[in-house]
């Protein structure tokens, strides 16, 4: 076998890689570096152009320019671009542009996006459209996304195209800009600033239902996703290869996507990994997935590392949680963190602090900050403030000011405010305003105005709007609506069973379940005339024990009619004592017939005091009856 010369010599050369057990990459580097560098010494344009990128890569400068001059003079085109490259690194602009410019017409792309991108800097846009073209038409990735920006910049269409170029030969932020702006022509069924952009989940933002007769609340939330072959899935599958390739942006609104359509796992899957990668909405809203999981403590510091990074939402949701654990002074250090962020719902967050403590000076002054920087709901707190301390005519321009921009419980409340001062007229669009935008109290407010104009058709559409959102007093004036429709029904002896509801009474029940006393002794009433005994008796009797006289009558009658005339005094006696004439009058009966007829006489007087006139006037002459008996 013939000696081709010893290791050393062959290792020199380059053509021997000395084994090792060791797998290092700079071992590997360096070896190729020192064959690249015997290639160039002995005369290869290549090699010295490579080894010239070698160092220009590695920050040595000086090594790097001898090597691409040598390799640009013997017409390199690849070094005429490394040497534009090392040139604009040391200062020398000009003089980079102009081997810039040999390259590019030597048919380099990344010398002409090179050279686009010096001529856009110096504003000469034609020159920059030009070479950016040839460099996007070559395939560069860089320069089409260069390209599309530009474009994009003057409001050209054709910058899609172009976005969409680079991202398919794997730009990361040329994928997410192509998801914005299909994000942007994507319809959505909810209107946001930002088509799908994440705007994050914590208390007191704007939305939050705080009207009068209830507290502020919490809202808010990350955007939704189009159906896969829409512009929205499109816009999903651009965000997920940016997310993929590590554009910390995509994958947050990857998450948020995932997060609306109910994928929670996934979802927190990419808020991990942007938040792991510096971006603090993801943190923010990951602390929200694991609080929404019931895993405070985590969630919690989630939240730490978003505030602390200077995101006011989550500066925000760390103060609610300390306020909700009684930490107050925390809480309201949190909240002067988040106002420091910009958040505008740090102020209005010590606002309702402030008021949940009966500061009310710190409360206004607070709500008055935000609501000055344009927070709606802490302009509709403020007013509730005023108006609760007496400042009717202060109050008022705040609840305008936060119904125009959209408040739905200032509507509300405006209306309340023009209603209270007996301008029902003015009242009325207010109402509609928040009835429109699902407002239950609202909706019943405009149900009772047309039923006062006697538009029946539309005060039944809105007492169902309001009864379907749960007012009870909505589900009994609606009960009322239809019940006044109903044909006569035949009467039913007590006991016999007749299991067949109408409508109305299925509104009615609703009314009773929630408490409604007038509902309960309608439903009462309806049973006992299907001869249901005992569920007449239990809603008289539910309704009586809540406070209503015309529970406490019925109940008595019921009673009386089974035989239990001594329990139906009860009752009657509390229905009197309430202010029920009918109820006197039977018990003025019960003690006539007992023979007590001072007592008779005492409950007579009292019916005749109450009435109505048809029983004021029957008590009367059952009291002179009584009365000459007694004188007798």
């Amino acid at each position: 076998m013939d000696v081709m010369g010893d290791k050393a010599t062959l290792l020199d050369t380059g053509r021997f890689v000395q084994p090792s057990d060791r797998d290092e990459t700079g071992d590997g580097e360096a070896v190729d570096e020192a064959r690249t560098r015997l290639a160039a010494q002995a005369g290869d344009v290549e090699a010295t152009s490579v080894l010239g990128a070698m160092l220009l890569r590695r920050g040595d400068l000086d090594g790097a320019e001898p090597l691409l001059r040598a390799a640009t003079a013997e017409g390199d085109r690849a070094a005429a671009n490394n040497l534009g490259v090392l040139l604009h690194q040391r200062g020398y602009t000009d003089d980079a542009a102009g081997w810039w410019r040999i390259a590019a017409v030597a048919g380099s792309a990344a010398a002409a996006h090179a050279l686009g991108r010096y001529h856009r800097e110096r504003g000469d846009e034609p020159a920059a459209e030009y070479w950016l073209r040839q460099s996007a038409e070559q395939g560069h990735a860089l320069g089409a996304y260069a390209l599309a920006d530009l474009l994009e910049h003057r409001g050209d269409t054709a910058a899609e195209r172009w976005m969409r170029s680079a991202a398919e030969r794997g730009h990361r932020e040329a994928a997410y800009r192509l998801a914005r702006a299909l994000d942007r022509r994507a319809p959505h069924e909810d209107e946001r600033a930002y088509p799908y952009e994440y705007q994050g989940r914590g208390t007191g933002g704007d939305g939050a239902d705080n009207g009068v007769a209830s507290g502020p609340g919490a809202s808010g939330g990350p955007g939704a996703s189009g159906e896969p072959g829409d512009s929205g899935g499109e816009a999903e599958q651009w965000y997920r290869q940016a997310a993929a390739r590590g554009h910390q942006r995509a994958a947050l609104q990857l998450g948020a996507i995932l997060e609306k359509r109910g994928e929670l796992k996934e979802a927190g899957r990419w808020y991990l990994t942007s938040a792991k990668d510096g971006e603090a909405r993801a943190a923010c809203a990951l602390g929200f997935l694991l609080r929404d999981a019931g895993d405070t403590e985590s969630a919690a510091v989630w939240w730490l590392r978003a505030a602390q990074d200077g995101d006011g939402n989550a500066a925000n949701a760390l103060g609610a949680l300390h306020a909700e654990r009684g930490e107050t002074q925390t809480a309201e250090r949190w909240y002067r963190a988040a106002m420091d962020a910009g958040d505008v719902n740090g102020a209005y967050n010590l606002g309702l602090l402030c008021a949940e403590q009966t500061r009310t000076a710190q409360a206004e002054q607070w709500y008055r900050r935000a609501a000055y920087a344009g927070h709606r709901e802490a302009a509709n707190a403020l007013a509730v403030l005023l108006l609760q301390g007496g400042d009717a005519t202060g109050a008022e321009p705040w609840f305008s000011k936060a119904a125009e921009a959209g408040s739905v419980d200032a509507a509300f409340n405006l209306g309340i405010l023009f209603a209270g001062r007996g301008e029902e007229t003015v009242a009325l669009p207010w109402y509609e305003r928040a009835a429109a935008a699902g407002h239950t109290e609202a909706a019943l407010q405009v149900g009772i105005a047309r039923l006062r104009d006697g538009d029946e058709r539309e005060a039944e559409r809105h007492l169902r709007c309001a009864a379907g959102g749960g007012s009870a007093e909505a589900a009994y004036r609606l009960a009322s609506v239809l019940d006044a429709r109903r044909p006569p029904t035949p009467a039913h002896e007590l006991g016999e069973q007749v299991h067949e509801k109408t409508e109305c009474e299925e509104w009615y029940e609703r009314a009773a379940s929630q408490g409604h006393r007038r509902a309960q002794v309608r439903v009462g009433m309806l049973a006992a005339a299907r001869g249901d005994v005992v569920e007449a008796a239990r809603w008289y009797r539910e309704a009586a024990e809540a406070g209503s006289r015309n529970g406490a009558f019925n109940l008595g009658l019921l009673l009386a009619r089974e035989g239990s005339e001594p329990e139906a005094a009860v009752w009657w006696a509390r229905a009197a004592d309430a202010g029920h004439g009918r109820a006197a009058l039977r018990l003025a009966l019960v003690y006539a017939r007992r023979g007590e007829l001072a007592e008779g006489q005492r409950w007579a007087d009292r019916a005749v005091s109450l009435g109505p006139a048809e029983v004021s006037e029957r008590a009367a002459r059952l009291r002179d009856a009584l009365r000459q008996e007694l004188t007798a």
